[in-house]
């Protein structure tokens, strides 16, 4: 669960609808899920500049991942 409060923190201190993002997990035995959801105007920062934005928070999650040795995939919903 601390992916979730991890990704939390990241998304917080990018958007300015900070009240309506929405992190979901689902776990199987091999993956680890998350799903971000923001709002529509806050969408841009997260896929900004080509998907850079986003693929940076990939990379620092998959760090933070390392540790708890399972795969983990970022899904973000539109």
């Amino acid at each position: 669960m601390k992916e979730v409060e991890f990704l939390q923190f990241i998304v917080e201190n990018l958007v300015e609808n900070k009240s309506e993002i929405v992190i979901n997990r689902t776990e199987d035995e091999m993956w680890v899920l998350l799903t971000l959801k923001v709002n529509k105007d806050d969408m841009w920062i997260i896929i900004w500049k080509g998907w850079n934005t986003i693929n940076s928070i990939r990379s620092l999650l998959r760090l933070y991942w390392m540790k708890i040795d399972k795969r983990v995939n970022l899904k973000v919903l539109d």
